[in-house]
């Protein structure tokens, strides 16, 4: 697939249909903490929001909605919707979980695209 750029002041960006930018701009993806002075920011913080919006881009990718992934990992909606916006650090278990299931999801998404 080639890709229709456009250069401005010197930067390079990708066009894209306005339906593709929706689709991908609807769920936002948690904000990066701020950087001070030194380009450093709270570890914590970025962290978190980091992991959010690896969560939200996996389970995009897998094609999962939230309530999909709660009841496959057996976690509570709310709790992933919580991680996902950086709200709430999530524990190492619950992270397998929620990873284990993504994982299943994804080789189902295969299978069925295979068939």
């Amino acid at each position: 697939m080639s890709l229709a750029t456009i250069t401005r002041k010197g930067r390079e960006f990708v066009l894209v249909p306005v339906e593709d930018y929706e689709r991908l701009n609807g769920e936002s993806l948690a904000p990066l903490p701020p950087v001070d002075a030194d380009g450093t920011s709270n570890a914590i913080d970025f962290a978190r929001a980091s992991i959010a919006r690896r969560l939200v881009m996996d389970r995009r990718a897998a094609g999962l909605s939230q309530q999909q992934l709660a009841k496959l990992a057996n976690v509570r909606q709310e709790t992933i919707s919580r991680i996902e916006s950086g709200k709430q650090t999530a524990t190492v278990r619950v992270i397998d979980k929620l990873d284990k299931a993504i994982r299943r999801a994804g080789g189902q998404a295969g299978k069925r695209k295979a068939s």
